[in-house]
């Protein structure tokens, strides 16, 4: 780290390479990424579709049950693109539904996380010594537990849990990894050039690090919640098959998965297409986080 006045650090976040600024320089390396944009693109389109179908739809298009004798169990066809299920529901008006109910639940919950770990190892790494040493090896022993054990104890105790539940205990289950992320970063700052001229002119420890440190952490941290997300979709399936997630009426694609296994494979079309719209979505999560972590790499600045 090279010596810099408090003015430095400033300029260096507000101009980047050419003159424009770190998150132009960001935004433009993501654009020339053709898998983070293929991923920004299904997850546009999935979105949107979640989103504006409930607003042209009947109230009930996610329940309805049109005829539970002669519509149950038919596969895909002109009236059904994606087929029916056993309750002669709609496949894809339930994939619909599943992609809102599990999209909503894995940002929500990853907002919750991000949120908590950022605080929680801002000030573990900022204040250090013994607060530090405890507050950490709080977290360790934390990490210790098994994640999908903690839910399912979690889950067992307080069935059901209800959306509101399920993406609180994902989030609180989820913020460990952040907390020691943000901690090494805030601890490796404090000692910088820049927090010490800032101390200098009579800024307090809460501005200092709310304005001077914790903006130099917003890009790892975002990284690791975009990564998040697929791994809370996931885990937010895996418990809905398993009965602890998401409760009738409302649909998942991990209810819908567990809906369609009984009748598998004559049945083949509602497991196969929760799972691809499962697996799809992932995979362009994945890939929108590899590429935002390239694009971040590159506002980096090398004074920094």
């Amino acid at each position: 780290m090279t010596s810099v006045s408090l003015s430095q650090p400033q300029v260096a976040d507000d101009v980047g390479v050419g003159g424009s600024s770190p998150w132009e320089t960001a935004l433009r390396a993501l654009a020339r990424d053709r898998s983070a944009m293929l991923g920004l693109v299904v997850l546009g389109v999935i979105a949107v579709v979640a989103i504006v179908t409930p607003l042209i739809a009947p109230g009930d298009y996610c329940i309805a049950q049109p005829d539970i004798i002669r519509l149950k169990n038919i596969p895909p066809s002109a009236a059904h693109p994606l087929g029916t299920d056993k309750f002669s529901r709609d496949v894809l008006a339930r994939l619909i539904c599943g992609a809102r109910v599990s999209l909503a639940i894995a940002f929500l919950s990853v907002l919750v996380a991000a949120t908590v770990g950022t605080i929680y190892g801002a000030i573990a790494g900022y204040v250090g010594g013994i607060a530090d040493s405890v507050l950490m090896r709080a977290v360790d022993a934390l990490l210790a537990i098994p994640r999908v054990l903690l839910l399912i104890a979690v889950a067992t105790l307080w069935n059901p849990l209800g959306i509101t539940g399920l993406v609180l205990v994902l989030g609180l289950t989820g913020w460990f990894g952040v907390s020691r992320l943000v901690r090494t970063l805030v601890a490796s700052a404090r000692h910088d050039d820049f927090v010490a001229a800032a101390r200098a002119l009579g800024a307090g420890d809460v501005r200092i690090l709310v304005h001077h440190i914790l903006p130099r952490v917003v890009s790892p941290v975002l990284v690791a919640g975009t990564l998040g997300i697929g791994n809370v979709i996931v885990i937010e399936a895996g418990l809905t098959y398993l009965g602890m997630g998401v409760q009738p009426p409302h649909a998942s694609w991990g209810s819908m998965f567990y809906d369609g296994i009984e009748y598998f494979p004559s049945v083949w079309w509602v497991c196969v297409f929760a799972g691809a719209a499962l697996v799809v979505t992932v995979l362009a999560v994945n890939l929108v986080a590899d590429g935002l972590r390239e694009a971040l790499d590159a506002r980096q600045l090398p004074a920094r």
